[in-house]
């Protein structure tokens, strides 16, 4: 079902939008862990440590479909906010060309390239005929992770945050059994892991294009004018939004794969304990990323608008959100961590379980101050600010990865890496907060 979210009190709207997005953020995350969790349980520790390795280039090609379904989601929120209809169906029209052109793209790069990237992370020998395995597996794959990420971002654009939970519920909990069904009944290893996710998105997407297909066709428009299927004006409001957001999410997953290089020279168990810790927190950052998300259609539906006025309401909104999230997560790692590690690693080695425990103490108290910088993210994100937004990536990603690799160096060996989190969050926090506190909103509700 389709919300304005101009219209209303604005908690009342962001807590009805965002509440199914919690939803969501469970059985995103129930997708993004399966693999790694069936593969430490039923496989082996090399086999998690194989799929946690793929996992960081398997973020690059999610960056460049979390990229085209954020400034699809964007520009059409806009166009919706503003009533114009016309526009907005042209405007998804031309985002799901441009996607497929980048994903053919990517889809090359992928299946040619995958030992190449392996490579260049010096995976180790005896992971490395798994993990690419499964990254030539995950490439095939990639036009259904594109187009799902798509109709997600219509969804959210349109106000419906019902129907992707409702799509993320069946297809992640199919995940799951398919994947311990082909890997326990077949026997097909980390291939099978690497086929019950193809299968899984490829229902899914389906789905969910001809739901959002069929929910365009029901938005009246005014006139017998044709709704053209390409628009260049709107391909580069879209690439605007896009093409920061690409790079954002590409340069944080090659800043991860640097320190994923880093860390694979201190061998095969911090490897795994690294790849378990990294899952469960990069549960805490896609929960806080999809909240800021809404944030973000919040912000440019209401400037499509022209209610500003809204907009800082939305960040303190917001901000209650994900420190409520923030604290149950954060008390769970600090004084829990070897617990949810298990679900991980079935009879870990002790160099293992403590770097993941280690990992988690030190990131899980900063958690309150990431959440701040993802939800002013949004917002800087749904107006449009892209240069502001891409100051405050930028900064978090060049320290994490100069300081691991400095901190590396030292007596703190492998946690030296850890410690390097902390730093980038809390100074690329500051500058969001300040580049939102310069918002035009701000003004607006002054005057």
């Amino acid at each position: 079902m389709n919300r304005d979210l101009t219209v209303g009190d604005p908690q009342t709207v962001l807590w009805k939008f965002c509440m199914p997005l919690f939803g969501s953020i469970i059985f995103q995350q129930l997708y993004n862990i399966a693999d790694s969790l069936i593969a430490g349980k039923f496989i082996g520790e090399n086999a998690l440590a194989a799929v946690g390795n793929s996992y960081e280039i398997t973020l690059i090609f999610i960056a460049f479909a979390f990229g085209c379904n954020m400034g699809c989601s964007v520009v059409v929120s806009r166009l919706f906010g503003a009533k114009d209809y016309r526009a907005m169906k042209t405007a998804v029209y031309t985002a799901c060309i441009f996607s497929g052109i980048v994903c053919i793209v990517l889809m090359l790069v992928g299946i040619l390239g995958s030992g190449v990237l392996l490579e260049l992370i010096r995976t180790p020998d005896e992971v490395f005929a798994d993990s690419k395995l499964y990254l030539d597996i995950y490439a095939w794959g990639l036009p259904f992770v594109f187009f799902y990420n798509i109709a997600t971002g219509i969804f959210s654009a349109l106000g419906d945050s019902k129907t992707p939970l409702y799509f993320l519920a069946v297809s992640s909990t199919a995940n799951i059994a398919v994947d311990i069904w082909f890997v326990q009944a077949f026997q097909m290893g980390v291939a099978g892991v690497a086929w019950a996710t193809f299968l899984c998105q490829g229902i899914s997407c389906v789905l969910a294009m001809v739901v959002v297909f069929r929910r365009l066709t029901k938005i009246p428009l005014k006139g017998k004018e044709k709704t053209a299927i390409f628009d260049a004006g709107l391909l580069r409001q879209i690439v605007i939004i896009a093409v920061p957001s690409i790079l954002q999410q590409s340069f944080i997953s090659m800043g991860n794969i640097i320190i994923q290089g880093i860390i694979n020279g201190f061998g095969a168990p911090v490897m795994a304990g690294y790849s378990a810790a990294v899952k469960l927190n990069n549960l805490v950052i896609t929960s806080f990323t999809t909240l800021g998300n809404g944030i973000s259609n919040y912000t440019a539906q209401n400037l499509g608008a022209n209610k500003p006025d809204r907009v800082r309401a939305g960040f303190r909104i917001g901000i209650k959100l994900v420190w409520m999230l923030s604290l149950p997560l954060c008390l769970l790692y600090f004084f829990g961590g070897s617990i949810v590690l298990r679900l991980f690693l079935d009879e870990p080695t002790q160099l293992a379980l403590q770097t993941g425990i280690t990992y988690l103490k030190i990131l899980s108290p900063f958690y309150f101050v990431v959440s701040a910088k993802l939800i002013a993210d949004g917002i800087l994100r749904g107006a449009g600010r892209m240069k502001s937004f891409m100051i405050t990536t930028f900064t978090d990603l060049i320290l994490r990865v100069v300081l691991a690799y400095a901190f590396s160096r030292t007596v703190l060996g492998a946690t030296g890496i850890w410690c390097a989190w902390p730093v980038g969050w809390c100074i690329a926090t500051t500058l969001s907060l300040m580049f939102y506190r310069h918002g035009t909103w701000m003004k607006a509700e002054k005057e």
